[in-house]
């Protein structure tokens, strides 16, 4: 292991139990019956746990999108053909793209990352080059990529959790583009979750049922010739996942290691953020998963995490959306924790002891 991830994981720790008691404390000194805000308040109370402060506040919001290409997409797994990653990716640079819209919206910056696109772009001075090779190999023929590889992916969603830290950043997002980035996350998941592939495996970007039928195929042919070590993230992540994913898991250790908070997007900001967890499960104290996917897959990365999504539009776009749309829900409990008057400062009178 590269020394940049084994330092990155060893620096890890849960967060504090006195500042989530003091975070409550606040809360409840707040002019409101105890708890009365729900969901909100734990909201509140985890991120500022995780900034590690009595005085929270968002100031600066940032989605990375990693985009990344996937060799499996020769088998026939998708609605659409591969060219359409670098298309995508050129409408993110664009603004046109959905992500670009909710974004702007919560006034969140959007970085592009391509880190294994099949294809050379014109430089663009938003678009971030950290391209490792152009796409993942056919992962039913040989593995998705060497253990050298998905280690740089790492390196890179490190790196950039590290420059983000640097630059200020208060809460970031998780993003992804790639045709056939489903069918490597479902693959992750069936190992993860010890489940079959037709269990974890869906439609992806809207397959029909014969299509749906080859992805579950190809996905198990691909598991049986490389037979993944559930417990090494790494391998996994090697023979069946994509840079993007790689990317993502890089981000949160990164962002774990500075105090950052990280919103968790679909299926396959999931499957980087499962992997994460599996490589320290310390990571899921600093992540707030957004919305539940159509996508199966996805529960095995609730049940890691242990927290239920914050909400179920029936999205499964990708890019960060749902996450980004979580931000407004994280953004309005910490103003109320920040801004909120309390009892003793209003002057009004706190429930009588019974």
């Amino acid at each position: 292991m590269l020394q940049i991830i084994r330092d990155t994981i060893e620096s890890i720790k849960p967060i504090s139990p006195l500042r989530l008691k003091s975070a409550q404390a606040h809360l409840d000194s707040l002019t409101k019956p105890p708890g009365s805000l729900g969901l909100l308040e734990e909201l509140a109370k985890k991120y500022t746990a995780i900034r590690d402060t009595d005085n929270p506040c968002i100031k600066k919001k940032s989605v990375v999108v990693f985009a990344a290409d996937h060799g499996v997409t020769e088998e026939g797994v998708s609605a659409y053909p591969a060219e359409v990653t670098p298309q995508m990716v050129q409408n993110f640079l664009n603004g046109g793209a959905a992500i670009n819209v909710l974004s702007r919206q919560q006034n969140a910056e959007v970085l592009v990352v391509d880190i294994g696109v099949n294809h050379r772009f014109d430089k663009h001075p938003d678009l971030l080059d950290r391209k490792i090779a152009f796409g993942t190999r056919n992962m039913t023929k040989e593995p998705a990529m060497t253990r050298a590889e998905a280690e740089e992916s790492i390196t890179i969603g490190i790196q950039m959790a590290t420059q983000l830290a640097d630059n200020g950043v208060d809460l970031l997002a998780t993003g992804e583009m790639g045709i056939g980035n489903t069918t490597a996350s479902s693959a992750i998941f069936s190992v993860l979750g010890n489940l079959s592939v037709s269990e974890v495996t869906g439609r992806g970007t809207g397959i029909d049922d014969k299509t749906l039928n080859k992805k579950i195929s190809v996905i198990q042919q691909a598991l049986e010739k490389h037979n993944p070590d559930p417990d090494d993230p790494i391998d996994i992540l090697a023979k069946v996942g994509g840079y993007e994913i790689g990317g993502i898991m890089g981000l949160l250790l990164g962002a774990a290691a500075r105090n950052i908070p990280v919103v968790i997007d679909g299926l396959i900001s999931s499957a980087g953020a499962s992997l994460a967890i599996k490589l320290n499960p310390s990571v899921k104290d600093y992540i707030f998963p957004s919305h539940r996917s159509v996508e199966p897959g996805q529960e095995v990365f609730f049940d890691l995490i242990e927290l239920p999504p914050l909400f179920d539009l029936k999205m499964r776009l990708g890019e960060g959306t749902g996450a980004v749309l979580a931000f407004g829900l994280i953004e309005a409990a910490v103003k109320i924790y920040s801004e909120m008057a309390t009892f003793q400062s209003a002057g009004i009178s706190e429930r009588a002891e019974t």
